[in-house]
């Protein structure tokens, strides 16, 4: 008895050193296990791997999920404030009553509409974060394939450690016998004992081989899913962020050129002189013109005329023809200045049409907004 104790004492200290009763997914080392198959130690080896593998998986994409809604809500704050902006920007736009001078309402009516557009894109790249990347990736997790693939791989793990106490068990009777006497009821004992082991082994295999299955196709759809929502990710950042703040800084290039003009003009108003009056002019008729062959009538109104280099002016207001040698214009207009009167006339050309028209009417522009130029001829 003393000898089958001390048998049973190294086999316990046999097991522990084997670390069979580990949880599953601790790291087993290299020495001997309970069981001699070595298709059966792969295959526990082959699914301890993808148990870990899926482990670290789903923690991965876990974080992907928590780092994507966590942007989200970062990023919704700031978009909320551009459009607060917007809103403001554009709401002084159109209430300024400012009398000096309308330049900075524009302004600020560009700039409202430009931030809100951008951040309309942002606000879209948002919604495609939560559901290109952060929904499938969550249904993943928590889906049920990968929780009936660890619960397969579970189920496995514990069948293995009973199958390894009950060879602990079987090894311990063989002892027995081989000590003891011949007796018919420790044979039976150890017999059934065998059976159960192997009806264990059996048992295990078949469970490991469906387990291993399971989570091999878990692993795999992990694998491509994740690195799909990856691209996903990076695609959506490219072509909606990326593009909308190109669009957004065009723009605010645009706006910042035409702000410009818009400053020259009205700095150049405000300084001008007072706007002329027609009626100053009606008692000295403009010269004689013939629009036909561009000749004057009267050599003594030659004389009354400079021709001059051709510069650009600016109407400052309306002018409105009273007869065919005059020439219509309308506050802003541009016109090509070729020929200036004593009696305070000038010629030129706008919209294609050429006359006459009061000198003070307009203002000499050295550079004029490109959108305007198609109009002059």
């Amino acid at each position: 008895m003393e000898a089958l104790w001390k048998q049973a004492s190294r086999l316990k200290e046999q097991v522990s050193r084997q670390g069979v009763f580990k949880p599953f997914g601790a790291a087993y080392g290299n020495s001997e296990n309970a069981f001699t198959d070595e298709s059966e130690v792969n295959l526990h080896q082959r699914l301890e791997k993808l148990y870990l593998s899926t482990r670290a998986a789903k923690h991965f994409q876990r974080d992907i999920v928590r780092g994507v809604e966590g942007y989200i809500v970062t990023e919704s704050k700031q978009v909320d404030i551009g459009n607060k902006l917007s809103d403001d920007s554009q709401k002084y736009g159109t209430g300024n009553t400012c009398t000096s001078g309308n330049t900075l309402s524009k302004a600020a009516m560009y700039y409202g509409k430009a931030r809100s557009l951008m951040e309309k894109e942002r606000g879209n790249m948002l919604r495609a974060f939560g559901t290109q990347v952060a929904e499938p990736l969550r249904a993943m997790v928590m889906g049920a394939p990968l929780e009936d693939a660890r619960h397969l791989a579970q189920r496995y793990d514990r069948m293995r450690q009973e199958a390894e106490a009950q060879a602990v068990e079987v090894s311990r009777r063989q002892n027995r016998v081989r000590e003891s006497a011949p007796n018919g009821d420790v044979i039976t004992k150890l017999e059934a004992a065998e059976y159960k082991l192997e009806e264990l082994k059996s048992s295990m295999v078949g469970l490991g081989k469906e387990a291993v299955a399971a989570m091999a196709a878990v692993e795999a759809q992990q694998q491509r899913l994740t690195l799909q929502r990856l691209i996903a990710m990076l695609l959506i950042s490219l072509a909606l962020k990326v593009e909308a703040e190109r669009a957004y800084h065009q723009r605010v290039l645009e706006i910042l050129d035409h702000l410009e003009q818009e400053m020259v003009s009205e700095r150049q108003k405000i300084e001008a002189p007072p706007t002329p009056s027609a009626e100053n002019y009606m008692a000295q008729p403009p010269p004689s013109y013939d629009e036909v062959n561009g000749m004057f009538a009267s050599s003594s109104v030659d004389d009354s005329v400079t021709s001059v280099d051709f510069f650009l002016g600016e109407a400052l207001d309306s002018f409105k023809a009273e007869s065919e040698s005059e020439l219509n214009l309308s506050a802003g207009d541009i016109v090509i200045v070729r020929k200036i009167s004593t009696n305070g006339w000038a010629e030129g050309e706008c919209k294609g049409k050429a006359g006459w028209f009061p000198h003070g009417y307009i203002e000499r522009r050295e550079r004029v907004l490109a959108s305007k130029v198609p109009h002059i001829f």
